[in-house]
């Protein structure tokens, strides 16, 4: 296993964080604790939750909490060997109160995941989506409060731009508040909106930890064009979540798919390899269904991708623009 720096936290996790969106459906209690347990005993020191996780069945306004529940019990006797995150932010109930980033909110539902949990603290405490509607100071007033009071060691944010993790530093600085330590964003080889703000997060040691790095399967090449769809895949078990399966897509999977068996290794050991290469990032998070998929996934810590492949894969999936520099004449 490979640990690396979790930004100015100074924590060391693996390359490989442990997802656990699929906890409550369709993994159950056996298969949670088997896998998690397995996990650990592979070197996985690094598990990222949620409160409103619950499996696949998960709706906008469904309670969650089971995917807490159920790694809860599968952590017992091993709480000190993993570094935990959790969110909060997403909507867990229809009521006003049950979603966002308000002071009520939050103390109510951090009380609530330690509880569900089975622990005494979080060692990440994560923004899960911006809120617009909640003064940015107060959140971070509440995670000044929740790290003094031990129930939180550090915390980030989720799904947030640089500009808004410009705010966060700013605000804290001000106050002498804790630093945003952790950017979680959905980042792969066919999403890279966000790349820009990569740079942001390495001048000012926030430590990024993409989720979706496969995008759902789609870059671990299980999926052909005009073959039915695998059985147990996540496109046959929630097609909501995989769309737009079209030639354009299946044209860049292949091409991908050939560069790495230039180097004569697997798409998923490809595809994460090189978003573990880009700059920032410390940890990709994936979710697995059993241990066969982890032990995939850490097979990508020993590939290294040729320098000239990265030319090649900005070909098939370009990134965003870099905004011009006027002064210098560079675009």
């Amino acid at each position: 296993m490979k640990y690396r720096r979790l930004g100015r936290s100074g924590l060391m996790v693996s390359s490989i964080c442990l997802g656990t969106m699929t906890l409550g459906y369709p993994l159950r209690q056996d298969e949670v604790s088997h896998v998690v347990q397995g996990a650990i005993d592979a070197g996985v020191n690094f598990i990222d939750a949620a409160n409103c996780y619950e499996g696949y069945k998960r709706g906008a306004e469904t309670p969650g909490g089971a995917g807490e529940e159920m790694l809860g019990e599968a952590l017992k006797g091993r709480r000190e060997d993993i570094i935990l995150t959790t969110k909060v932010g997403s909507p867990i109930g229809k009521g006003p109160q049950q979603r966002g980033l308000s002071a009520t909110h939050i103390h109510r539902q951090l009380n609530a995941s330690l509880k569900r949990l089975q622990t005494d603290y979080i060692d990440i405490y994560m923004i899960h989506w911006p809120d617009p509607y909640v003064p940015t100071e107060e959140t971070l007033r509440v995670m000044e409060t929740a790290i003094t009071g031990g129930k939180v060691r550090y915390f980030g944010v989720s799904n947030h731009q640089a500009w808004q993790l410009c705010e966060f530093l700013w605000i804290a600085d001000k106050r002498g508040w804790p630093m945003v330590a952790v950017s979680q964003i959905p980042y792969s080889m066919l999403r890279r909106d966000y790349e820009n703000d990569l740079l942001f997060c390495v001048k000012h040691d926030i430590a990024v930890t993409p989720y979706q790095p496969l995008q759902g399967g789609l870059l671990t090449g299980k999926y052909k064009r005009k073959k039915p769809l695998p059985k147990g895949s996540r496109a046959s078990e929630k097609p909501e979540w995989l769309r737009n399966l079209n030639n354009a897509l299946f044209e860049r999977l292949e091409v991908i798919e050939l560069l790495a068996k230039e180097i004569n290794v697997s798409m998923t050991h490809y595809t994460l390899a090189w978003t573990l290469a880009q700059k920032g990032v410390i940890s990709a998070v994936v979710g697995c269904k059993s241990m066969e998929q982890i032990r995939d996934c850490l097979g990508a810590m020993e590939v290294n991708i040729p320098n000239e492949h990265f030319e090649k894969i900005d070909k098939v999936v370009p990134p965003p623009p870099l905004p011009s520099e006027k002064i210098r004449g560079k675009q």
